[in-house]
């Protein structure tokens, strides 16, 4: 916790009921607010999408993301997996690049158990086919 940002006990018992698939979403998206909390910004029903996911993914701002990702393994099995991705746009400030890069382990720890974690630091880095689908699929 080397910035000293600390996860909000809703991010926890959020992703409690998430893992065990007791609420009915899709992802969550979580934002550092006042550089002093992670926070829960955003989050998506089953219906929602990849894409739905990536459209909460501010342009220039950085953020944390959560998704449940459904997926065709390589021998035809549809499974599905937890993937933590870190957005991080070159675009983005350097306060924030270096803020949500320090504060990562703080949120990983809090979401325990989640084994694929990708960062991201432009959009086609959040490319499905060609750029999460191959991590994604080593996992299967």
């Amino acid at each position: 916790m080397a910035t000293g940002v600390v996860v909000d006990d809703e991010v926890s018992s959020a992703f409690q009921e998430f893992k065990l698939q007791s609420t009915k979403l899709r992802y969550y998206v979580y934002k550092i607010v006042d550089k002093k909390t992670i926070k829960i910004e955003a989050s998506g029903d089953r219906s929602k999408t990849y894409e739905d996911f990536c459209a909460n993914l501010p342009e220039n701002e950085c953020r944390y993301g959560l998704i449940d990702l459904e997926f065709e393994s390589t021998d035809g099995r549809p499974t599905s997996k937890l993937v933590f991705i870190t957005w991080n746009p070159d675009s983005g400030s350097i306060r924030d690049k270096m803020l949500y890069s320090g504060s990562k382990e703080a949120i990983k720890t809090a979401l325990n158990g989640v084994g694929i974690h990708i960062n991201a630091t432009d959009a086609s880095e959040l490319d499905l086919e060609s750029s999460i689908l191959p991590v994604v699929k080593k996992f299967a």
